[in-house]
């Protein structure tokens, strides 16, 4: 995979972010430790997020629930 982390971002809850464009995988470690791995989201909404004020708050409007995930 070719990832691409997220530019430097202070979040409560999230550690980082990185992203595959060509698979559409975006991997999320939270600073509890947990990493998880969401599929198939559109490179406009990874965009989208990079942008985000608040990564939480997007994380839990437009990526939960509405992509495939898995647990790493």
């Amino acid at each position: 995979m070719a990832w691409q982390d997220f530019p430097p971002f202070t979040s409560s809850n999230i550690a980082t972010i990185r992203s595959d464009d060509e698979q559409m995988v975006l991997e999320i470690v939270f600073n509890s430790g947990g990493t998880y791995q969401y599929f198939d989201v559109p490179s406009h909404v990874v965009d989208e997020f990079k942008a985000a004020e608040s990564k939480g708050g997007f994380l839990a409007a437009r990526i939960k629930g509405h992509y495939r995930y898995s647990k790493v």
